[in-house]
């Protein structure tokens, strides 16, 4: 089938590719996450679906900009199975975003990638992105 905007149905393949990045324990959680997001005008969930099962999941936010002309397009969760890394998958999938982005008005793209992931650092670098060195953050105490 190929990239499809995600479905609540997807959480549980969703959640199974975010273990691969060591993001475990979503499976609790994320089908509120996904109905946020699905229903946020600023992001798109998509899916990479191969004989009707989730291969891939990304997560990119349109960022309106106040003091610049072009808006950014932010990844924020990107995964592709491990089994099938490197066929081509994630690049169909950055640059299917790449023109959504476009198509939105945005000037750039934005990705935060853990320092410990190499192989996606060099993935990123092919697609044309550079290193902006700077990255702050700042932990918030949680509410139950």
């Amino acid at each position: 089938m190929g990239i499809r905007k995600a479905y609540i149905e997807d959480c549980k393949q969703i959640s199974l590719l975010l273990d691969q990045l060591d993001y475990s324990d979503t499976e609790p959680f994320i089908k509120g996450k996904v109905e946020n997001l699905l229903m946020d005008p600023n992001e798109e969930l998509l899916v990479f679906e191969e004989d009707k099962i989730v291969i891939a999941v990304i997560s990119v936010h349109f960022i309106p900009q106040l003091a610049v002309k072009g808006d950014f397009a932010r990844i924020s969760y990107f995964a592709v199975d491990k089994n099938i890394r490197s066929t081509g998958i994630g690049r169909k999938i950055e640059e299917y975003c790449t023109d959504l982005a476009i198509q939105r008005n945005c000037d750039r793209m934005e990705v935060h990638c853990h320092s410990k992931r190499k192989d996606a650092h060099r993935f990123y670098m092919r697609q044309g992105y550079t290193e902006s060195p700077k990255y702050f953050i700042k932990m918030l105490p949680q509410s139950n």
